[in-house]
């Protein structure tokens, strides 16, 4: 049997390990330099706050590499830092898993088990044959999707509203310049033109 508990047996449930004293003179083991060495950046109080790609000063790596057109902007999504992401689902899976008159929004897709949940944005693409009159609403239809609907007597609702197409800005055309015209004669010229000329 344990011994018994009392108040001079009392031990608590894991050791505790003692912190580590530095600073506390040669003979703690861990005096002088207290595990930093002898100077330099990482001996400084605050040296290891320093921001992910930090190179002591010096440009880091990332600002000096040369970089590649495109892919940074909202324009060229869904790409790059401010990439979206879509769920696909095809005409053929609406046709296959939906009666006529049928109303289709997401909620209705994870019913059907077309998609998993609808935290991500679903994108209704135009692969295959839709026969059945759908309201389908989404947040994006491609081109090819929207037309079969409609041609198939459904309709189309966008959840965030029907995207804007953005215009494309016309070029300048290029100004083409008249040759210039023949100069005038100076006025040295017409002092050496002879009288019978001048007079004709």
């Amino acid at each position: 049997m344990g011994e018994e508990l009392n108040l001079h047996s009392l031990k608590p449930a894991q050791p505790r390990k003692e912190r580590k004293r530095i600073g506390r003179g040669l003979g703690s083991g861990k005096g002088r330099y207290s595990g930093r060495g002898i100077k330099g950046q990482k001996s400084r109080a605050g040296s290891h706050m320093m921001p992910a790609g930090f190179e002591g000063g010096q440009m880091p790596i990332d600002m000096r590499l040369p970089k590649l057109r495109g892919n940074t902007s909202a324009d060229a999504m869904p790409v790059g830092p401010f990439r979206t992401s879509t769920v696909p689902v095809n005409l053929r899976d609406l046709e296959a898993r939906f009666e006529a008159g049928a109303e289709v929004t997401p909620e209705a897709l994870v019913t059907a088990g077309l998609i998993k949940n609808t935290k991500t944005d679903v994108k209704i693409l135009g692969s295959g044959e839709l026969t059945k009159k759908l309201s389908v609403t989404a947040h994006g239809f491609s081109k090819t999707a929207r037309a079969k609907i409609e041609a198939a007597g459904g309709s189309v609702g966008w959840l965030r509203g029907e995207p804007v197409e953005k215009k494309v800005k016309a070029r300048p055309k290029a100004v083409v310049r008249d040759e210039p015209a023949d100069e005038p004669e100076s006025a040295a010229d017409a002092a050496d033109t002879p009288a019978d000329e001048a007079a004709e």
